[in-house]
């Protein structure tokens, strides 16, 4: 049985961490380059020498072995800083998963210790200009298989977090039958140095850096680079996608609380023409909305972990969580900014670049309409009911 003192002790520690080393050096990590590499390897050196590094990775590999269960417990901590899950080493946990269970023997020999130890970096790559991702069955990037057994990836991709410095980029692609298709997408690892592979350029989401489209020019990967069989990349997309989104959720969640620290501060700490902030009833009313929309999407999202953690099938619970928790943060630091008034719009507070998570979370992972659909949906069979096409005769005019 785990000692709960123990994960108590953990999460204070994570949380000291990424206040008092991560924070005060997000405006370097925020502007990239040289000088951002640096402190972030400087980073990684303080949080192995204080036993905080990969925590949620396996033990044999070089992480800390601890349970999701138990890592969701800190990972809001880590996730108040968009750096901190890079800066403690938990943010390949969602690729050392894929490659530990579907990728063959080489790949786990030469790929699962670097990505712990931070030797490596790896990106994965779905989207496609003009290929939503919520309907990846229309994917153009294809891979034809030689008589070698290796492969030639051909196609774009874009929107793929941290392509730029990625050493590795699984990419999802077709290997048989046609954009549209139900069948024959796969997954394959496809090393950046690869001749053929480019980055085509820089995509700024809402101003902020770290995301690309990229190219793949008849690119050659080794035979043993599929993950699992062909055709499984929508069971193991799956898979990823669920966890992804759960980590979004408990990282969105520390910001969110980061964001509500803030106003509670500001309003405590300051006075306006009417007195103090704290005492205005508007003001009032922003802290409790915030405070309810955190306390109430937080049980949603740990149901949602307990779930994956146990192995069951968490998609409704998962959509639920995504829905709220992206909504929450954008409601949250919303408040924050109205109660910081011009000062939570400039440079001196993380509230602009929390605010644009918030918004920006509606939309990464699938839309929140996708999730809307999708879960009520699912609930909605559950009890034996078709929803009526709004094309069918009677059906309801919007």
């Amino acid at each position: 049985m785990e000692d709960p003192c123990r994960g108590y002790e953990l999460r204070d520690q994570v949380a000291r961490f990424v206040r008092t080393r991560v924070f005060p050096r997000e405006a370097v990590l925020d502007a990239g380059g040289p000088a951002a590499a640096e402190v972030l390897t400087a980073l990684r050196s303080e949080a192995r020498y204080a036993g905080l590094w990969a925590l949620p990775l396996p033990v044999e590999l070089g992480g800390g072995g601890l349970p999701f269960r138990a890592y969701a417990e800190l990972a809001e901590a880590e996730g108040a800083s968009d750096h901190g899950p890079a800066a403690l080493g938990s943010a390949p946990l969602l690729d050392v998963t894929m490659l530990a269970r579907y990728g063959g023997p080489g790949v786990r020999e030469a790929y699962l210790k670097p990505l712990v130890a931070g030797d490596i970096r790896t990106c994965y790559a779905m989207t496609e200009p003009d290929v939503p991702g919520t309907d990846p069955f229309r994917t153009g990037t294809r891979a034809e298989r030689l008589p070698d057994g290796s492969w030639v990836v051909t196609g774009r991709k874009w929107f793929t977090s941290g392509a730029a410095g990625a050493d590795l980029v699984t990419v999802m692609a077709r290997t048989s039958g046609d954009p549209g298709d139900r069948e024959g997408l796969s997954l394959l690892l496809v090393p950046t140095a690869s001749a053929g592979f480019r980055v085509v350029r820089e995509l700024p989401v809402l101003g902020a850096v770290g995301q690309y489209e990229i190219a793949f020019d008849r690119v050659r990967v080794p035979g043993d680079h599929l993950l699992g069989e062909p055709g499984d990349a929508p069971a193991i997309a799956g898979e990823r996608l669920q966890l992804g989104r759960t980590l979004r959720c408990l990282r969105w969640l520390g910001q969110a609380q980061r964001a509500f620290d803030l106003m509670c501060a500001r309003a405590a700490g300051h006075s306006g023409s009417r007195g103090p902030l704290a005492d205005q009833q508007l003001i009032q009313s922003h802290v409790f909305d915030a405070l309810l929309a955190l306390r109430t999407t937080r049980p949603l999202v740990h149901e949602a972990v307990a779930l994956i953690d146990s192995g069951q099938d968490a998609r409704t619970e998962v959509g639920l969580a995504k829905v709220a928790a992206a909504r929450m943060l954008q409601q949250v630091t919303d408040s924050a900014i109205q109660v910081h008034g011009a000062a939570g719009l400039g440079p001196d507070t993380p509230l602009p670049a929390l605010f644009r998570t918030g918004r920006a979370a509606r939309i990464l992972d699938g839309p929140d309409e996708l999730h809307i659909t999708s879960v009520a949906r699912r609930v909605l069979r559950e009890y034996g009911r078709t929803p009526v096409p709004p094309s069918c005769p009677g059906a309801p005019h919007g």
